[in-house]
């Protein structure tokens, strides 16, 4: 039981913390304040008053909730449609600038709440936050969870992050520097006029010269901000891509996982003090960037391989810099303090073999051997940086005379695990001398995750891509009677497995056929040089997307044993196979299709090298698109809850790929909370998670925000794995919910698929052409250049709905579905509805997605897109659709609020639902401005004598595209 003194200081602590959130809310209000007047004064400066009236008179036409002005709204149209084309894109980019603006305000602000409960614990009773590890390992105590369960799950933690390169950040790389310059400048004047509560910070700034000097440098950092053009002119290469991506790694992630770690170390310790830690490789990253093939044409073998050299030297070039801040740190003298025999022996070793690095600092170093110990290590990864970049010069093809390195073995490190080996031979003989100073512990934590290749390459191409080669491979060889494409699954699974037992290759070395083929051919043997050159870690994933079948999973591994990555010999493989279901259809069918590859003899001793780990990936994205939200969420639950089924019977461990967006229409939303409503037994401590676009921004911008993302994610892989829902037990539960997704799939499918102008509908009134000509991405819009929704990719389908307001593929169905099970049992079900809301994480968080997204539609200015934007001869057959859209999203509104008890949407989440209503007030009228460049530049003809059409196409384009950019800043999601 706590003492009165412990339960006075944890009082107090809760009193500090509340003051401290007010007072965040405090500065909340008047960065906004501050950032707006900025705002202003710039563009006043600038562009003048004219500019600044307009904006002012622009976001007036809204309500006070922020949403479109009722029809008629002549007053709207007359100003819009008034305005030439200079001045739509000139009041287009002043509101993107707001938003961005209002973006950085309200990120510091994220951070900064995540801050206050950083501070040291008075006690070890102190109140923490749900989602971190301080508040998780108390809770676990409190409800007697077995410390041997606790330890088996950190024995197994393995959290991956996968950034991927998918077309949804539409922010330039240039901008985003300017944004983090902003952010830091916005802080220091923060501590500058040294805020608190609700002072008089004009007043404050003006007293202060120091303050006063940084105001003035904001706004001229945000001045050279309007300068800059906000659209990319060119599309990014592939590389282009990496490189913006693997910015974050430089810039935020490289420092937080040593940071990360001591979190859950130190919540151990003083909860679970005799349990032993995780790994400090608990949390690791991948990446498909340069290396997902899927539709992407750009990305080649050799493209796979400069990418992993280009990880490789930013990996390397922060050990090298490490190295020389530890070099200045170990100063100690021979004489004053005892260094291991091992060191000593290992110094006399590297004189041998690098003598001009003992001539060059031995006499300087005479009496520092720690110094002189890490200008040996510094010059191997020196070396180790130079032959890299002759590697990513001379390309994957090199000769094995090139890769070699023969005679080098002490003069660079030819595998991590030596470079390794010398920073604990340096840690040991401190730690004999009771020293273990923290930038080296800190570095060998950096070690173990990132090694020499940063983050873990995954390969990703489509099925019939494979079957296709192997078609071909079968057809110019004469392998088979008949083409392979023709036999039936059970012909191809049984000569398939034949052939993975043959030790003959089946593929010549010098390849004559098509250039499809020998690309998928040379992939395979790009990644064996990949795991030869970089070890087997930089690249043993290989992601089949459209898997619909055993026989695409045997192809892969055809086609692996011809590149060396499969030995018919051991049955055994350096390249792990995860399949990826996508589709409603294939996630049905993704439990009998692995326990039919279970039953494999062949694949289960394939397992073995693999430790029995099986991934399966799992699709949010097409999944959503082809059956709805609500169906597409509750048929990826019941994928999980039968494949763990599945893994359990044959006694294989199974990790789960999340294939998220950063939509909701994607499978976006709160990642914690995400995990949580996972099914309890599909997360035994393993979780693998994409990450793209705009979320590595909103994710992995800040520090603090990153590691508070890190640790939400690691805390909700324990707490469900040691926690789950005891709601799998429920078939009720179960069977209500399949009942409500079939109908909500029906009423989706019915508008998406059946309504026969729906395509026209969702060409016409939404920015989808125009979007596809964004310079985001060097992926196409499309996997075949059909203008069908089968070829259209999920997220540049996401991303057109949210800039018209709509957000339909978030939201469609899930009301009908709801109201049809009320209307059954009206009180009855409401109260089992609520019941499901108040205790069953799947039901929750699916409805709290639905429910911002709901806050984020906006249908009269969704009703403008349609009026100002349909073609002549569809007026009536959209005014049926739009109604029809209407009736779906007023009757999911009054469920929501009848399920939630709440009269306004996100009333439970004041935070969101200012931001939204902060930024609906200048979306509106942007979105109005949109809708009128859109309307001219499909209008456009080159002979008109309209004198507003007078500007070219390419011109209207361009402002267009603009409109598009300060949306999606305004949303803060774009696909």
């Amino acid at each position: 039981m706590s003492s009165p003194a412990a339960l006075s200081a944890s009082l107090v602590q809760i009193v500090n913390i509340e003051s401290d959130l007010r007072a965040a809310n405090s500065r909340l209000r008047y960065r906004l304040k501050l950032v707006e007047d900025l705002w202003e004064s710039v563009l006043l400066r600038e562009s003048g008053q004219e500019l600044v009236d307009l904006l002012r008179q622009l976001r007036a036409m809204c309500s006070p909730e922020g949403q479109a002005p009722e029809y008629p709204a002549e007053e709207v149209l007359k100003v819009v449609e008034s305005l030439d084309l200079h001045q739509a894109t000139t009041a287009a980019r002043a509101f993107a600038l707001f938003f961005q603006l209002i973006n950085i305000v309200e990120q510091d602000h994220e951070q900064e709440q995540t801050s206050i409960y950083r501070v040291s614990p008075i006690n070890s009773e102190a109140e923490y936050p749900v989602g971190t590890f301080r508040w998780l390992f108390p809770e676990l105590k409190k409800l007697n969870v077995p410390p041997r369960q606790i330890q088996k799950i950190l024995d197994n933690l393995d959290i991956r992050l996968v950034f991927t390169a998918h077309p949804t950040e539409i922010v330039r790389h240039t901008i985003r520097d300017k944004q983090r310059t902003i952010a830091k400048m916005l802080k220091e004047l923060d501590r500058l006029i040294g805020f608190r509560g609700d002072e008089a910070v004009p007043q404050a700034i003006a007293l202060n010269w120091e303050a006063a000097s940084l105001q003035d440098q904001i706004a001229e950092e945000i001045r050279l901000w309007w300068r800059t053009d906000e659209l990319n002119q060119i599309k990014p290469t592939v590389l282009d891509e990496a490189d913006y991506t693997l910015h974050y790694f430089e810039e935020v992630l490289f420092d937080a996982i040593p940071v990360l770690y001591d979190r859950i170390a130190s919540a151990i310790a003083v909860t679970f003090p005799k349990l032993k830690l995780p790994s400090y490789d608990f949390c690791k990253f991948g990446s498909w960037v340069g290396s997902d093939r899927d539709g992407n044409p750009y990305v080649t073998p050799e493209v796979t391989w400069q990418t992993a050299c280009y990880q490789r030297n930013l990996v390397l070039n922060k050990y090298i810099k490490s190295i020389e801040r530890l070099s200045r740190l170990l100063s100690l003298s021979q004489s004053l303090s005892d260094v291991s025999q091992d060191l000593l022996d290992s110094l006399g070793d590297d004189q041998i073999h690098l003598p001009e690095i003992y001539e060059k600092y031995s006499i300087k170093f005479r009496q520092e051997p720690y110094r002189l110990k890490l200008a040996y290590v510094k010059n191997r990864l020196e070396r180790t940086r130079d032959r890299n970049q002759k590697l990513r010069h001379s390309g994957w093809q090199a000769s094995e005379m090139e890769l070699s390195t023969k005679g080098q073995e002490h003069l660079l490190y030819t595998h991590v695990d030596d470079f390794l080996a010398e920073l604990k031979l340096i840690q040991a003989s401190l730690i004999e001398t009771k020293l273990n100073p923290k930038p080296l512990e800190n570095l060998i934590r950096q070690v173990e995750v990132y090694g020499f290749h940063l983050a873990h390459l995954d390969i990703r191409q489509e099925s019939t891509q494979h079957s296709n080669t192997i078609t071909e491979i079968a057809e110019t060889l004469q392998l088979l009677p008949q083409p392979y494409d023709a036999l039936s699954e059970a012909e191809k699974v049984t000569w398939l497995t034949q052939e993975l037992k043959t030790r003959r290759p089946m593929i010549p070395s010098h390849l004559n056929f098509s250039a499809k083929t020998n690309e998928i051919i040379e992939t395979f043997r790009m990644v064996a040089k990949l795991q030869q050159e970089f070890s087997i870690e930089i690249c043993n994933n290989y992601v089949i997307s459209m898997n619909r079948s055993v026989s695409d999973i045997l192809e892969v591994m055809l086609l692996a044993k011809e590149a060396g990555l499969y030995d018919p010999a051991t049955g055994k493989g350096s390249l792990s196979i995860a399949p990826l279901f996508e589709t409603v259809e294939d996630l049905q069918s993704a439990p009998p299709i692995m326990t039919e590859l279970f039953e494999l003899p062949l694949y289960r001793t394939y397992l073995e090298s693999h430790d029995h780990l099986q991934e399966v990936m799992l699709g949010y994205s097409d999944s959503n698109k082809d059956s709805g939200f609500l169906s597409s969420n509750w048929e990826i639950y019941k994928a999980q809850r039968a494949l763990q089924d599945v893994c359990q019977k044959y006694q294989v461990d199974l990790r789960m790929f999340h294939g998220r967006g950063g939509s909701v229409g994607r499978g976006g939303g709160p990642t914690y909370e995400a995990i949580l409503a996972q099914p309890g037994r599909s997360i035994e401590g393993r979780i693998k998670i994409t990450e793209q676009g705009e979320v590595l921004a909103s994710k992995y911008s800040l520090p603090e925000i990153a590691l508070y993302n890190l640790e939400t994610i690691a805390t909700a892989v324990i707490q469900a794995a040691l926690l789950p829902s005891s709601t799998d037990t429920l078939d009720c539960w179960l069977d209500t919910m399949e009942e409500i997704s079939k109908r909500s799939r029906q009423v989706y499918r019915h508008l998406i698929y059946e309504q026969p102008n729906l395509v026209e509908f969702f060409h016409q009134v939404t920015p989808i052409e125009e979007i596809s000509q964004l310079q985001i991405s060097s992926r196409p819009a499309r996997r075949a250049g059909k203008r069908d929704l089968g070829s259209l990719r999920a997220i540049p389908w996401v991303f057109s709905w949210t800039q018209s307001r709509f957000l339909l593929p978030s939201w469609y169905g899930i009301g009908a579905a709801l109201e049809e099970f009320l209307q059954e049992n009206p009180d009855g079900h409401l109260s089992l509805l609520q019941y499901f809301y108040s205790k069953w994480p799947f039901f929750k968080t699916a409805i709290s997605r639905v429910e911002m997204t709901i806050a984020k539609t906006d249908m009269q200015i969704a009703h403008h897109y349609m009026r100002e934007l349909t073609k002549e001869g569809y007026e009536e057959a959209f005014i049926e659709i739009f109604a029809e859209i209407t009736e779906e999203f007023q009757r999911t509104r009054k469920v929501l609020q009848l399920i939630t008890g709440q009269k306004q949407m996100l009333d439970s989440d004041r935070d969101l639902q200012r931001s939204v209503q902060l930024r609906n007030g200048s979306i509106v009228p942007l979105g109005f401005i949109q809708a009128s460049l859109l309307k001219r530049l499909r209008q456009h003809r080159p002979d008109t004598v309209d004198l507003r059409s007078r500007y070219s196409k390419n011109e209207l384009l361009r402002g267009a595209l603009l409109t598009i950019n300060g949306i999606a800043a305004g949303m803060r999601n774009t696909g």
